[in-house]
């Protein structure tokens, strides 16, 4: 029992120690379970393998007098070794389990039926995957001669499951810059469909959304959609007033799917991109959180309410040819959407030609709207495909579903008109300033060849006779990614945006030349930038940004002389003037010092190690080598605290 006691008090001496010992020399805190568990297996080490080797020759007898010195000494390094290795065992912990890997003990039941549901989605989708035949695909095995057959067996394997699942490739079938065409057309047979919500449900959201019975609300609603997909469901109604609305109903649950299913393609995603090359070259991660954040807008209806008021106050100011619906946000929330019901037919079933209807003019009209809304309005319809758009009964075209928008700023607005202009006089190296000019580049840029690269692409897609089709967009994407350039989000945008519009374009003329259209429209912008009106603005704006400094200039001036005529005219430059870039260098410093004292210190207690000379502190132990053990203790916490300043700064930069 006595033996117990003690060594339970030395198990908490040593966690004591090591604590304290970690939290200075280390300067890092470990959970008190990490402590406890590696100062157990520290003290066992002492207490069963040093302490009975160094103190061998007193196990059957006590120290004389004149060993009582070394017997001390041996005791001190012995219990002064048991933290230090403890702490060892921390520093390989950390490199193998950094802190934070592994949830908190507490936590572990929390949420356990979240997890097991998650869980149990998981293995569904693995399950899926596993029946079409797509193992070998998440595991990196693609080959081109399966590639129709793998397309497919992505598709069934898609629509098998589910919502969040269909609209991913419904999203990837727009996606002409990643996917070869054989995926295109296998994605684009996807249909959103479901059962419908019985109409009682659907009335009760709405009522909660308007805060009213719905016979209060409308004078008439019909409780049968007239479509209903895995996420949302259309209703017709008339309000009191006479307008003709469509309600747009979210259905129950969709939330909570989309969520749940956005965790397990989050985790596809980087699955797919530590195991596979084409992930990684795809950059399914970025995919995988733009189309999170995507779907995440479409479930939430308020994304929509807001960006179809931004788009009508922006076509209301410039007179547009094409008309968005108006919403009623006093009767919409994040689950009900009521807004205008546009006169019309979807453009898919369309026939423009029975109208006496001309395909290149309507076709032209809807690539001025979409060129006006990007240069003009800074938001633009980032989904047009044929589904989102209508031919209404006055002939004009109607845009819905403004879920997914996209935004430019003024100087990403400039560089999209700059990347025209380059576009239209087959200038190379000025593409090549225009897409540099707001992309971050590596550091060593291979500029002639990114320039000749585009001047090729230009020479064999953006000539007269050329027919431009949905590869001039993939090779320019492949071109920019080659030469590790990235463009920004809302840039690339725009280039994925015409690559869907061109199969609008297409279907409604066949014969429609986009780049000669984009060309003329180009053209229109640079002359519209050049009217005197537009030069007065421009040079109005650049005077009202000038004037600050125009006003602080004669003062700066005449200090500046002043200095010169005196002599104390003097140039200051402080290097590493930022208290960051001297943290940084300080903590290098103290890397490299700590590391050559270690070296120097382990070297050191090799060479005392290895001496049998010397005064005797037992009688197979020396002085020089109890000295050699100290230095070797004093060598381990040096190198200690620089293995742990690395990993632990590894594991915050994760």
């Amino acid at each position: 029992m006595t033996e117990l006691f003690l060594s339970l008090f030395g198990i908490a001496v040593n966690t004591a120690a090591v604590a304290y010992v970690a939290t200075r020399l280390l300067d890092v805190r470990y959970t008190v379970w990490r402590l406890i568990v590696v100062s157990v297996l520290g003290y066992s080490v002492m207490q069963y393998g040093l302490l009975p080797a160094l103190m061998e020759p007193f196990r059957t007898r006590e120290p004389t007098s004149e060993e009582m010195p070394g017997a001390l000494a041996l005791w001190a390094l012995i219990f002064v070794t048991a933290p230090v290795f403890a702490m060892i065992m921390l520093v390989v912990w950390e490199a193998v389990i950094p802190t934070g890997a592994v949830p908190p003990a507490r936590t572990w039941f929390k949420g356990l039926r979240t997890r097991v549901r998650r869980t149990r989605r998981y293995l569904q989708i693995l399950a899926i995957a596993g029946r079409h035949g797509l193992t070998g695909l998440l595991r990196g095995r693609r080959q081109a001669a399966q590639d129709a057959e793998m397309a497919r067996a992505l598709r069934l394997a898609l629509d098998d499951a589910g919502v969040t699942f269909v609209k991913l490739g419904q999203i990837l079938s727009t996606r002409r810059d990643l996917l070869p065409a054989v995926y295109i057309a296998e994605l684009a047979k996807l249909q959103d469909q479901a059962a419908p919500v019985p109409g009682t449900s659907a009335v009760r959201l709405v009522e909660a959304a308007a805060g009213a019975p719905v016979d209060e609300v409308f004078a008439r609603f019909d409780p049968e959609p007239v479509a209903a997909a895995s996420i949302a469901q259309v209703h017709t109604a008339v309000l009191h007033g006479g307008e003709a609305v469509v309600v747009k109903v979210r259905r129950p649950g969709a939330a909570q799917t989309v969520e749940r299913d956005l965790d397990i393609i989050r985790r596809l995603a980087r699955s797919l991109d530590r195991h596979t090359s084409w992930g990684r070259s795809m950059d399914v991660l970025g995919l995988a959180d733009g189309f999170a954040e995507a779907l995440r807008e479409e479930v939430d209806f308020t994304v929509e309410a807001r960006n179809l008021a931004q788009v009508a106050a922006a076509h209301d100011r410039r007179r547009a040819e094409v008309r968005v619906p108006r919403p009623y946000a006093d009767l919409s929330d994040e689950q009900v959407l009521v807004m205008e019901r546009l006169p019309g037919v979807p453009l898919a079933s369309a026939r423009p030609e029975e109208r006496g209807l001309v395909g290149r003019e309507l076709a032209a009209s809807l690539l001025r709207e979409m060129f006006d809304e990007i240069m003009v309005d800074g938001i633009f319809h980032a989904d047009p495909h044929p589904g989102n758009l209508m031919l209404l009964d006055d002939d004009r075209i109607g845009l819905i579903d403004y879920g997914s928008v996209g935004r430019l700023d003024r100087e990403l607005r400039a560089s999209f008109e700059a990347i025209l202009q380059a576009v239209d006089r087959q200038d190379g190296p000025g593409l090549a300033d225009a897409l540099i000019g707001v992309s971050t580049r590596p550091d060593e840029l291979d500029r002639t060849g990114f320039e000749r690269a585009l001047g090729s692409f230009m020479a064999r897609h953006l000539v007269p006779g050329a027919a431009p089709g949905i590869r001039m967009f993939t090779e320019l994407f492949r071109i920019i990614a080659r030469h590790r350039t990235v463009i920004p989000p809302e840039l690339a945008a725009v280039f994925r945006t015409l690559a869907t519009l061109e199969g609008c374009l297409t279907a409604l003329d066949p014969g429609f030349d986009l780049i000669a259209e984009a060309r003329d429209i180009g053209q229109r912008y640079a002359e519209r930038r050049l009217r005197p009106a537009a030069v007065q603005d421009l040079v109005m704006e650049e005077v009202h940004d000038l004037l600050p400094v125009l006003r602080k200039l004669p003062r700066r001036m005449e200090r500046l002389l002043a200095a010169v005529e005196s002599g104390q005219m003097s140039v200051n430059f402080r290097l590493f003037a930022k208290a960051e870039d001297r943290r940084t260098v300080t903590a290098w410093l103290h890397q490299t010092l700590l590391t050559v004292l270690a070296a120097a210190a382990g070297v050191m207690s090799v060479m005392l190690l290895g001496t049998d000379s010397g005064p005797a502190l037992t009688e197979a132990f020396t002085l020089y080598q109890f000295f050699g053990l100290s230095l070797l203790l004093i060598a381990s916490v040096m190198a200690l605290r620089v293995l742990a300043d690395i990993f632990t700064r590894r594991s915050r930069e994760d």
